[in-house]
């Protein structure tokens, strides 16, 4: 990252700890590159001046423009500095505000609706080498009339993570400036002094009259964010931690005189309950996680406060554009259009009772991968008829519009042939073997043999091991093979989608606290009659000997495959002499030293489940931070009798980093540690999805 030729500085965030020392969320400017992918250049302490130089890889860090390093620069911790960059759609807004912008902030543990005065400078005034730290001048609104300009106790400066909302720009309908960057370096807005320009108006009180009225329906708009039971909240504890829940309960307990609030949270926290408080029961969930507290302390979920395009109505959904009925299939939404179509609020397919299961599932089905686009050409039904309904109104409207409404869902679950599917709770692979098999009519997507058996046809694959057969975190990969030679069975054919289930004792009882999905998924050892490679000396393997698997001494976990010469030399060993290798099926008239060729499959999405609730994420891209999670029921308007669900897309570049590591340092990790949506891939995986890598490079390539 050398300067280009206007000289404009480079700036960067480091997004995984770099082997220099470098902490996540460190902020430096790159003077130069190496030919190895490093970044020369300087770190930058809290204060804003240089505090170490030196090199770290590109690949660890994220570019950033001098205004966005800026307003980093005066986050701390460090940490929420990537929570802050993460919030793509929040970021952005905060890096384009302009005066008289209507905000809302934390202050004093509470939320204020605030009007932005100006962009200033935070410590001593530029020096050579210091970055300077910016945050904002508020006008707090005191009232839905009242703006006070001058008060007795004037409000502190604001950094960017103090903003948890900004308006939406529909909202603003006065005329802020916006042009030419009104935030930009060329023009003189980072001093107190010379702060933003004020509003094209010729009559100061005529725009005061037009500021109120403006403020006062902007606030009215904002306070549609109301809480409510099935509201997503987060509650700042005493140790200053915060942690984020559902709202299950709302009332004045007993021995209360106000009201208070019951959520379910996320995680688990040893003084919380099952859903008791003082001994009553007020409402039921896993043990440490029921948390009370009085109504005013709960915050809206500041991880999903995104800019909608609209305001929702809570007792009626959105109205949806009907979309031309076109001949041709919509691709896949292509990378770098994924966060302008995709992300936010009311965005992914609309949950309605109970269906969680099916939108997450076609959510990852079709979202990103082609794969299983050929299952529209296998069905000769009518314009109204299943296939229509799925490719019509719920896959190409996803991928052009980036929402599909609740009728529509409903109304292809009705279609699926059994009543049950439109009311009731289901499994993803029970779904998937429906569509598939009897509503599609689609080959089976697996062809698995068990030794010596004729090859057995298979939608989907249930993984069975013993725990003790695996380590503690163990990888897809691990299990998948493991699963495989302790059951002696083989790929038939090399498969173009593979969809696995991870071990588990029912929904509700994990087998594995931790499992790594690996993004890449090497069946070479488990394909039959395809050559292998000896796993000592890596010529053409004969034979294959599942006693040596566990073998403490040869990498345990790992199939043991080898050539002749191998085989007699490892079975010497007086602990192998009774293990019994059995002969594989080689191709005829191949080369002793012939190159092994590897058939790998690649990660394109991950359902996910917690307390009965499934979500997924997706793999977009070829980039290694493209992922976005998906949840259909991320929040709702209105009461379950009179409202609707809002489905929320997030991006999740977060996902991507942590992937970077080795497994082994993935495996080590403290989740306590990660950030949410990590953890819950790690913790809650249910069902993983891969594609052959043509399949993905033909993607990539759309």
């Amino acid at each position: 990252m050398e300067r280009n030729e206007e000289g404009q500085e480079c700036y960067f965030i480091v997004v995984k700890r770099s082997k220099k020392g470098l902490s996540r969320g460190s902020i430096g400017r790159a003077d130069a590159e190496t030919a190895a992918g490093d970044l020369i250049g300087m770190v930058y302490g809290r204060g804003g001046g240089a505090r170490s130089s030196g090199m770290v890889k590109k690949q660890d860090t994220y570019p950033l423009t001098r205004h966005q390093a800026q307003l980093l620069l005066s986050v701390s911790p460090t940490s929420r500095r990537l929570e802050l960059l993460y919030n793509i759609q929040l970021f952005t807004a905060i890096c384009a505000l302009a005066q008289d912008d209507l905000v809302v902030v934390k202050h004093k543990k509470d939320l204020q609706p605030c009007l932005v005065k100006n962009v200033i400078q935070l410590g001593k005034k530029d020096k050579p080498g210091v970055l300077q730290k910016l945050g904002f001048e508020l006008d707090l609104v005191e009232t839905e009339r009242d703006i006070l300009s001058k008060k007795s106790a004037p409000l502190p400066f604001f950094s960017a993570a103090d903003i948890v909302q900004v308006a939406p720009s529909h909202l603003n309908t006065r005329q802020p400036l916006r042009d030419s960057g009104d935030l930009g370096l060329k023009q003189k807005t980072v001093s107190h002094i010379n702060s933003m320009a004020g509003l094209n108006s010729h009559n100061s009180e005529k725009q005061s009259i037009l500021l109120n009225t403006d403020v006062s329906s902007s606030i009215h708009a904002l306070s549609h964010y109301s809480l409510e039971v099935g509201s997503m909240a987060e509650v700042i504890s005493l140790n200053g931690q915060t942690v984020y829940g559902v709202i299950r309960w709302i009332g004045v307990p007993e021995g209360k005189k106000n009201c208070w609030a019951g959520l379910e949270l996320d995680n688990e926290v040893a003084t919380c309950s099952d859903g008791t408080f003082d001994t009553k029961r007020y409402f039921t969930c896993e043990g440490s996680k029921a948390l009370y507290v009085p109504l005013t302390n709960c915050k809206p979920d500041s991880r999903f406060l995104f800019i909608p395009n609209e305001i929702p109505k809570p007792v009626e959904p959105p109205s949806v554009t009907l979309l031309e009925d076109l001949t041709e299939d919509v691709p896949p939404v292509a990378e770098q259009d994924v966060l302008s179509r995709l992300v936010g609020r009311m965005k992914g397919i609309q949950g309605h009772f109970n269906s969680c299961y099916l939108d997450a599932t076609l959510f990852s089905l079709f979202t990103s991968s082609t794969a299983f686009n050929r299952m529209f050409n296998r069905s000769a039904d009518t314009e109204e008829g299943i296939s229509h309904i799925l490719r019509w109104d719920i896959v190409n409207r996803l991928r052009r519009s980036g929402f599909v409404p609740a009728e529509s869902v409903m109304k292809f679950r009705k279609q699926l042939g059994c009543k049950s599917f439109a009311t009731e709770e289901k499994d993803p692979e029970e779904f998937i073997t429906l569509l598939l098999k009897h509503v599609l009519h689609i080959e089976p997507l697996l062809k698995i043999r068990s030794h010596g058996d004729s090859a057995q046809d298979a939608y989907t694959h249930q993984i069975i091991v013993e725990k003790n057969q695996v380590r503690a975190v163990p990888s897809v990969q691990q299990l998948l093979e493991m699963s495989f030679v302790s059951s002696n069975l083989k790929f038939e054919e090399n498969p173009s989608c593979l969809i696995v289930q991870m071990p588990r004792f029912g929904k509700k009882f994990k087998m594995f606290p931790k499992i790594i999905p690996s993004t890449e998924l090497d069946i070479t050892d488990i394909l039959n009659c395809s050559p292998k490679e000896c796993f000592l000396c890596g010529h053409l393997a004969e034979y294959e000997c599942v006693q040596c698997l566990t073998d403490h001494k040869l990498q345990p976990g790992k199939i043991k495959q080898y050539c002749s010469t191998c085989n007699t030399q490892v079975h010497i060993h007086p602990s192998r002499k009774e293990h019994t290798p059995h002969k594989l099926t080689v191709p005829d008239h191949l080369p002793e030293d012939a190159p092994i060729q590897r058939h790998q499959m690649q990660l394109f999405a991950v359902l996910c489940i917690d307390t009965s609730h499934y979500v997924s994420f997706v793999k977009y891209g070829p980039n290694q931070r493209s992922w976005i999670f998906f949840d259909s029921m991320a929040d709702r308007c209105g009461d379950d009798n009179n409202g609707y669900n809002v489905p929320v897309i997030r991006s999740c570049p977060e996902v991507g980093d942590f992937f970077s590591q080795s497994e082994e340092e993935i495996s080590k990790a403290d989740v306590s540690q990660c950030s949410e949506l990590v953890r819950r891939l790690l913790c809650d995986s249910y069902m993983c999805l891969y594609q052959r890598t043509e399949l993905a490079e033909t993607f990539v390539m759309c």
